[in-house]
């Protein structure tokens, strides 16, 4: 039997690309964006009374990420990518129909829009549903997951001394957090957990408008080298 399902909108996010997106919500709070309602769901009538919620779940399709035929297993990052677990004990992107989750801060309700925080989700992303986050219901004391049981270990982010400047010099032309994004994010170490790379090769990822280098002068050390636009 086959079920066909439509988006309800679709996010406008500050990630445009899928390296450096953090792999859980929540992880950078200075992550935004806007999810943008389609009919019938952007008259306002979908979204009454959801402002008395301080979080929302979003459930999406990685649409970047979609196969044909489905992975029984996967090598989650947080194991150093090098060891297969069942695809129903890991949060991979490579799903059976392609779906995600994740609870994120709901900033501000508009007809229309939802004004997101805490993002995990890359630009153009469609969203199959919106549920408000409960707390009682969805936050269980006793619960327990060995294999990622505290969040990942946050590395040093440092500055060169032309990127800074050009990070608070963006940030204020488009209204957005960028240097907190920017720390963030990489501080998330978005480098396959498994690659250790010489210290001269340098990164790069976009976030909104601008393109963000970056180097390890020390295994566990980003150097940020520039912000410019893109």
């Amino acid at each position: 039997m086959h079920y066909s399902v439509s988006p309800v909108g679709f996010v406008r996010s500050c990630f445009k690309e899928k390296f450096a997106i953090p792999r859980q919500p929540q992880l950078a709070p200075a992550a935004r964006g806007v999810l943008e309602l389609v009919p019938p769901f952007d008259t306002g009538d979908a979204v009454a009374g959801l402002e008395q919620s301080s979080h929302v779940w979003l459930l999406f399709l990685f649409h970047q990420a979609l196969e044909d035929k489905p992975r029984l297993k996967v090598r989650p990052p947080r194991l150093g990518g090098n060891t297969s677990m069942g695809v129903f004990a890991t949060r991979a992107t490579h799903r059976p129909n392609g779906i995600g989750q994740s609870v994120v801060r709901l900033e501000k309700v508009e007809p229309g829009r939802l004004l997101l925080s805490g993002i995990d989700l890359l630009d153009g992303t469609p969203v199959l549903d919106i549920k408000p986050y409960v707390p009682y219901a969805d936050s269980v004391a006793e619960a327990s997951n060995t294999m990622a049981s505290a969040p990942p270990t946050a590395i040093d982010v440092e500055w060169s001394e032309s990127a800074l400047p050009q990070a608070h010099s963006h940030a204020q032309r488009l209204g957005e957090p960028l240097v907190e994004l920017i720390e963030q994010c990489l501080a998330q170490d978005p480098r396959p957990a498994y690659q250790v790379p010489p210290a001269e090769r340098v990164y790069g990822v976009k976030f909104w408008d601008v393109q963000v280098r970056w180097h390890y002068p020390q295994p566990e050390r980003i150097r940020v080298l520039e912000v410019v636009a893109d």
